[in-house]
């Protein structure tokens, strides 16, 4: 097991039965202690003379470490387990999502208006003018959620099905933090022509395409050829979700150590959607493209290789080497990689007041703990630490704006604009070393990037309203 810090994704309720004594509660918060767990709610069940009922909430840092904690109480004597269960598999019990009329059906006249004969109006009046399909119909408010499940978070080619449950997620995200509607639509085919095939047969019903967890290379192609093919705004999360939240958290970085975004020496490691797109739209924002140096499992995408991919091919550099390597007088890494790629030693190489952004998930390229005082900036993509770079700042209010708008395209320019709003959240009286990004819960950011989305939509000729 690799140890972090325990966390509600691992997190169990045990229901305890407990003698009503003094002390007897106190036994099973130090087993729980004892093994590294961390105790959440206590709630009082049930009590009497001889025994109480309580309900506990306990956070591990691994499936196998909740195993322990349980074990630990089992041990005690005189407790006994009446149930465990692991909240995150609770939580999933029978989908997290579900469809809910917004007009109720009381009557035989609701129904005649909702269903036929009254419906038949409402088709004739949108196949007369087609227009009128975003406001009769859910389409105005309703982005797809795409995926073939090739790429599903960091656990890789998994399926359609099992990539589900992200995609439900996904749909809480847009309806909790934007109030889109959507939907997933996880498909059983990682073919390229017949996914945009799917995509653009599925279309009528959408307002817009968010595509998600599809494997590069393939998810460059599908994404421009569904944006040429498509007047629908099509979003790979993984891409510009990502390369938005860096670019807002590094404009603050950026900021706090006085260094132009035009002189900085950037490593990025992970040459996926991921890390392709966060360097793209660094160099829209100003980064010199030779001062980037994307790095894969070989090391530094390199001119003196072979095979590269016209992706990889767009931003190799003439160094060569290893990570590493690359590390040595950089200003910036950018991980979007795997766990503990970079060491104490690679960090203390890099320049003066060093930005890290170590995001890979749970487990980041190296630990906030190890570098706190070699760093003048960490980020990671974890909840538990200070700025947490999370796609949920960008595509809720991306989507918001797109669809408020009726863009049929997203720019560039619609990318940048939301970054500096993302960034923007954090004043200069607030701004520090643990503060550079706003919160995924604070209420301003899905308003603030809608706003900054539909201005430069309309500023780039690709709104319709």
């Amino acid at each position: 097991m690799v140890q972090l810090t325990p966390n509600s994704s691992f997190s169990v309720t045990v229901v305890l039965e407990l003698p009503n004594q003094s002390g007897a509660l106190a036994s099973v918060t130090n087993a729980i202690a004892s093994v590294g767990g961390n105790l959440g709610d206590i709630a009082l069940i049930t009590r009497n003379l001889k025994f109480t009922e309580r309900e506990l909430t306990i956070d591990a840092y691994s499936s196998e470490h909740a195993d322990q904690i349980v074990d630990a109480i089992k041990a005690l004597p005189n407790v006994k387990i009446i149930k465990s269960s692991d909240r995150t598999f609770d939580l999933h019990q029978k989908g997290k999502i579900q469809i809910t009329s917004k007009s109720p059906l009381q009557s035989q006249s609701d129904l005649a208006m909702a269903y036929t004969p009254g419906v038949g109006r409402i088709c004739k009046a949108i196949a007369e003018n087609p227009e009128e399909v975003f406001s009769l119909t859910i389409k105005n408010n309703t982005v797809a959620i795409v995926t073939d499940g090739s790429a599903v978070l960091g656990l890789g080619n998994l399926g359609p099905e099992a990539a589900l449950p992200v995609m439900e997620g996904k749909a809480m995200l847009f309806k909790e933090f934007a109030g889109v509607d959507a939907f997933p639509i996880c498909l059983d085919t990682q073919d390229t022509d017949t996914i945009i095939e799917t995509v653009k047969r599925i279309a009528p019903v959408f307002g817009g395409v968010n595509l998600e967890d599809i494997a590069a290379p393939r998810c460059f192609e599908i994404e421009a050829r569904l944006r040429k093919e498509l007047p629908l705004p099509i979003f790979h999360d993984d891409q510009h979700g990502t390369a938005i939240v860096v670019l807002a958290a590094l404009y603050n970085a950026l900021q706090l150590v006085n260094k132009p975004i035009q002189e900085v020496r950037v490593v990025i490691n992970g040459a996926g959607a991921a890390g392709v797109a966060i360097a793209r739209l660094l160099v829209k924002a100003g980064a010199t493209k030779s001062k980037i140096w994307l790095c894969d499992r070989k090391g530094i995408i390199s001119t003196k290789r072979d095979n590269l991919t016209p992706e990889k091919q767009e931003f190799a550099v003439e160094a060569n080497g290893t990570l590493a390597g690359a590390l040595r007088g950089a200003d910036v890494f950018l991980g979007v990689s795997g766990p503990n790629l970079v060491s104490v030693e690679m960090v203390k190489s890099m320049n003066k007041d060093p930005i890290v952004f170590a995001m890979a998930n749970p487990i980041p390229e190296i630990q906030p703990e190890l570098v706190k005082d070699d760093v003048a900036v960490m980020a990671t993509g974890r909840s538990d630490y200070p700025n947490q770079i999370n796609n949920v700042l960008a595509f809720p209010g991306v989507f918001r704006g797109a669809l408020d708008c009726r863009a049929t395209n997203i720019t560039d320019n619609m990318y940048l604009e939301a970054a500096k709003a993302i960034a923007s959240l954090v004043n200069t009286s607030n701004l520090h070393k643990e503060n550079i990004i706003p919160s995924v819960f604070d209420e301003r950011v899905s308003v603030a990037v809608s706003a900054a989305v539909q201005q430069a939509a309309r500023l780039d000729g690709v709104a319709s309203t």
